[in-house]
């Protein structure tokens, strides 16, 4: 299994980019890169927020003033707060979450870590994690990010994603097939 290149494209990508450039050149990395997942969290945790910030609804004006305060509040850096206000003033803030995305692409390439998406039916213990982390390191031969999503719907097992490459190990998946070929049979 190969890691594969993020895929950073289209106005996400382009914009996500130049804020990459920018924070590297000011050494800023790491503080813009933690700014931008809080700011896509408050949108996750506050619908009203995100739908605001998209809503033809509002003017352009009103949608800066809102995200000036929220940043204001959040104590971001003037550099982060530059691009989210000329994001906006662009409008293209219903494009936020894919930029924040492409970011952690682009940062995680630069530090030469492959992201893996993990399916579990429960939580995973960081035990369970840094093992799935380790092996997948062995046979990537790069450094694996573990983002998890539990779904008790998998009723054991896993199901690993890198880059295009997905190893469904999951029993739900295992009882389909048991299913399927007791229907061939009979």
């Amino acid at each position: 299994m190969a890691g594969s290149e993020p895929n950073i494209t289209g106005v996400a990508g382009r914009y996500a980019t130049a804020l990459f450039e920018l924070a590297h050149d000011e050494d800023k990395l790491d503080q813009v890169l933690s700014e931008l997942n809080g700011f896509k969290a408050l949108l996750n945790e506050h619908e009203d927020l995100d739908l605001a910030l998209k809503s033809p609804a509002y003017g352009l004006d009103e949608k800066q003033a809102v995200l000036m305060q929220v940043l204001q509040k959040m104590q971001v850096s003037t550099l982060t707060t530059n691009f989210l206000a000329l994001v906006a003033k662009n409008n293209r803030l219903s494009t936020t979450r894919d930029m924040v995305s492409a970011f952690n692409a682009l940062m995680a390439r630069h530090r030469g870590e492959v992201r893996a998406h993990v399916t579990s039916a429960s939580e995973l213990s960081q035990a369970h994690k840094d093992a799935l982390a380790k092996t997948l390191k062995s046979t990537i031969g790069q450094d694996v990010k573990i983002d998890t999503l539990v779904d008790p719907d998998l009723l054991g097992g896993l199901i690993v994603k890198v880059g295009s490459k997905m190893i469904d190990n999951s029993l739900r998946t295992k009882l389909n097939n048991l299913r399927v070929a007791m229907k061939e049979v009979s």
